[in-house]
């Protein structure tokens, strides 16, 4: 490669494919270049959370199954759905009404009504908020999960977490203000892949970073490689900056420039060179923790992990924490809700149950519950009826549960209801704009003046839907 022909583009990947001794966010940072405040400088209201963990089921939890009783479908086991409902069968193949597979009980000083599917988390169930009249637009996975994310159904638009970093900013300089936590298992490519924690059209900064979850690695390729010395790594910076500085003076406000993402993502990449293996090394948790989140089981230990490290990761400052379970649709149990397997509920609920109650009780324990919102939700249930002559039950987004915890929520609570079979939701309805509008409500944000102009419309979160859920919150 001649002098003429080596791009300022080959430098960056060059010189940047380890960051050296000298961080290049302090050259990048000066005279605050990407500080890192959000977009609406303050609070819109008194926030009771500073900071989330969202759990996605991805694939469709049955609410009948799980955390909506209906003592109806006892009385009405193996009979016809009547005719009614009109049911709209997303497979066409509509069954009998089915009871719930799993025997239900009344948990906690609560009493909330919760399953034998999750019998770890039932021991929080005093912790816990469970909306059971949730309605989702759509019964297709891929739009349904981006919409459940990004509150559309469309690819493309930025994700909760994305929106959060853009209006509240984060609490430390050395780490995304936006992780996601994918499964061990894979990214979730089934379900529209990395769309869902995109930072679509906002600037790229806020775009979800997702952590390797495979490996003691969490983020491939984040430290330099041998044979650069120190002082040359220095003077290669200080180059960089220089051009750096050039192009981001050539750019328009609000562009969202790929290369401007690239500079930012090697920034972060120099902080995050010490604070990730800090954070992501479990070696100062005791014993008794690493039993508690059940990173000793087979069944559930690469779920622990994630939960564990979403703990460490809020306390190190990130403000939004994602965890997938399965490949985005690994809950959508159209053949047997009981196997133990891939796509059942039993086999995927052992795999969380542990180290998700695990979660709700530390950050309990450790006074951190107060300040921090849990999410548990996936985007659609499953049917009252089976699916044909299977044991599995088909989508369903007329009514299904959504489940919150912590900070500024009614504990030990259920809102909404669904009618007797579970069907749709016919007490205090929510939908995904609510449900959202609930969650920045939370935050300190009033979700109609979190907006970002592009393509000559203010977009929001919320598009323009939304109530708050006042009913849930404490």
């Amino acid at each position: 490669m001649t002098a003429l022909s080596y791009t300022r583009r080959d430098f960056l990947s060059h010189a940047s494919l380890g960051i050296g001794s000298v961080a290049l966010a302090q050259l990048l940072a000066r005279d605050g270049a990407f500080a890192a405040s959000g977009a609406l400088g303050g609070l819109h209201h008194p926030a009771p959370a500073k900071r989330l963990i969202h759990i996605f089921l991805g694939g469709g939890l049955s609410h009948v199954d799980s955390f909506d009783y209906k003592p109806a479908l006892e009385k009405y086991h193996d009979k016809e759905l009547p005719a009614d409902f009109n049911a709209d069968a997303f497979f066409g193949a509509i069954g009998k009404l089915h009871r719930s597979h799993y025997p239900f009980k009344q948990r906690g000083k609560s009493g909330l009504w919760i399953s034998d599917l999750f019998p770890e988390l039932a021991k929080q169930a005093d912790e816990l908020c469970v909306i059971r009249s949730m309605k989702a637009e759509t019964a297709n996975h891929i739009p349904g999960i981006f919409q459940a994310n990004t509150g559309f159904r469309q690819m493309g638009f930025p994700a909760m977490g994305a929106w959060l970093s853009y209006g509240l900013g984060c609490e430390t300089d050395d780490l995304p203000s936006f992780v996601v936590l994918p499964d061990a298992r894979g990214i979730p490519n089934s379900a529209g892949g990395a769309s869902n924690w995109s930072s679509g059209f906002l600037p790229a900064q806020h775009q979800g970073v997702a952590f390797n979850s495979r490996s003691d690695e969490p983020v491939l390729d984040l430290n330099p490689g041998s044979g650069v010395s120190a002082k040359t790594q220095e003077a290669r910076l200080i180059l960089l900056e220089k051009l750096n500085r050039a192009h981001l003076a050539a750019q328009e406000e609000g562009q969202t420039d790929p290369l401007v993402a690239r500079i930012r993502s090697y920034e972060m990449a120099a902080k995050m060179q010490t604070a990730v293996p800090a954070v992501m090394s479990f070696d100062s948790e005791p014993a008794h923790i690493r039993e508690l989140y059940g990173l000793d089981r087979n069944e559930c230990k690469d779920v622990a992990r994630n939960c564990l490290a979403a703990r460490r990761l809020i306390e190190a400052g990130v403000r939004t924490v994602q965890i997938w379970t399965g490949d985005g649709v690994s809950w959508d149990a159209h053949d047997n809700i009981l196997g133990d397997g891939y796509k059942s509920h039993s086999g995927e609920a052992r795999r969380i149950d542990r180290p998700v109650a695990a979660l709700i009780a530390d950050l309990s324990q450790r006074g951190m519950l107060s300040d921090t919102l849990v999410l548990i939700t996936t985007e659609f249930g499953r049917t009252p009826y089976a699916q044909g002559l299977s044991k599995g039950r088909d989508h369903h987004p007329e009514g299904f549960c959504n489940l919150l915890c912590g900070a500024g929520v009614k504990r030990g609570f259920a809102f909404g209801e669904t009618d007797e079979l579970g069907y749709r939701a016919t007490v205090d309805p929510v939908t995904t704009p609510d449900f959202h509008a609930t969650v920045l409500h939370l935050l300190g944000i009033d979700h109609e003046k979190l907006t970002f102009y592009h393509n000559g419309i203010q977009r929001r979160l919320t598009n323009v839907h939304g109530q708050v859920a006042t009913g849930i919150l404490a």
